[in-house]
């Protein structure tokens, strides 16, 4: 049933109206980017004071995942509504709802359909603002993370190439003194420690140097189903040895790729041996491998303790390790990033839902 209205009750009507507008335009002023709840909350009670019959009206704000209401809603209350526009693409409505006798046929007025339509702009302009906000906080972090790595690229580029020429030395030297002595002295026995300590670090230098971008790449075009099968047949004993079992799961025999075929077996290598080295024993792993329209995908899957979330943004960087003394040089994953990024492909670690860690790597074809 509609009511005749004085002017004196329009006036009054939009007097509310311009200060509920005046009100919510203070309240996403003053809104706190980190949680927008409390901000949305006030919104809400502001709205249904600015309405005819607010002791008869409920507001509603949903925000994708995020339902704020003033009160106790029936479902089957007369309503209006209007979308929240965030670039253009509707993220949630604002809605206001009779609560009143169900049997009164009640018409909001047009002036309110007006302002919750303002309102859900200023939400909307809102949002926006926490988007670009979040937006520019992310690519300063990945701006951030590359010159660390543009820095430390250089800093390992020029160790590798000063530690090369000592080592070869070292190594050539030891074994020069090696081939004088009979296997059975002590001599002999110290200078073979020597040698395998020179080749242990002669492999830290060659992950520097891959880690550096360094190593020469010979691209071409290379299939990567017989790549792992060759790593994982050679990883066998390894997955005995440890008591893991394994899955390799490719439904395709060619997944070609213009790649490095020695910095290809790197990427597979040390991302498998990452995930027996965090399984637990009867565990499994799972090595998959597809493509896409554009590229071609790797996926190491473990049952591991998984990647603790203040980690996440430091596993790729060089030196940085979980594993104890003396187990790890922190480079592993680091080379495979530096791999990864030198074919112009991304390698992303996360959380599997139930246990473990996944790690994958999309390389372009």
């Amino acid at each position: 049933m509609k009511s005749t209205v004085t002017t004196k009750e329009q006036l009054k009507e939009r007097i509310k109206e311009l200060t509920c507008l005046y009100e919510v335009s203070s309240i996403i002023v003053h809104a706190d980017f980190d949680d927008i709840e409390d901000s949305l909350k006030a919104i809400t009670f502001s709205l249904k004071k600015a309405f005819q019959y607010p002791d008869k009206t409920e507001i509603s704000i949903i925000v994708d995942d995020l339902n704020v209401l003033s009160g106790t809603i029936n479902n089957s209350s007369q309503s209006i509504s209007s979308n929240i526009p965030v670039f253009n693409v509707s993220k949630g409505n604002v809605s206001a709802h009779f609560t009143g006798d169900n049997s009164l046929n009640h018409d909001f007025l047009i002036e309110e359909q007006a302002l919750i339509d303002n309102i859900s702009l200023k939400i909307g302009g809102l949002l926006e603002r926490i988007e670009i906000k979040n937006n520019e906080l992310l690519l300063k972090r990945q701006m951030e993370h590359a010159d660390r790595l543009a820095v430390l690229g250089e800093l390992t580029a020029g160790i590798a190439h000063e530690l090369n020429t000592p080592l070869a030395n070292i190594l050539g030297y030891a074994e020069l003194l090696a081939s004088n002595f009979s296997e059975n002295t002590t001599a002999h026995e110290d200078l073979n420690k020597i040698i395998q300590n020179a080749i242990f670090s002669r492999e830290v230098v060659k992950k520097l140097m891959f880690f550096s971008c360094e190593m020469p790449q010979e691209m071409k075009r290379v299939n990567l189903v017989p790549n792992i099968k060759n790593a994982i047949n050679l990883l066998d004993a390894t997955f005995r040895k440890q008591q893991i079992k394994y899955i390799v799961k490719i439904e395709e025999e060619d997944l070609w790729l213009r790649a490095d075929t020695v910095q290809l077996t790197q990427i597979i290598f040390n991302l498998t041996m990452n995930a027996i080295y965090f399984s637990p024993k009867d565990s499994l792993v799972v090595i998959e491998a597809f493509q896409t329209d554009s590229d071609i995908v790797l996926k190491i899957k473990d049952q591991g303790p998984g990647i603790p979330e203040h980690l996440q943004d430091k596993i790729f960087q060089p030196f940085f390790t979980t594993k104890p003394t003396g187990d790890g040089s922190g480079l592993g994953l680091s080379v495979v990033h530096g791999i990864v990024s030198s074919h112009k492909g991304s390698i992303t670690a996360k959380n599997n839902n139930k246990k473990g860690a996944i790690f994958e790597v999309r390389l372009p074809k």
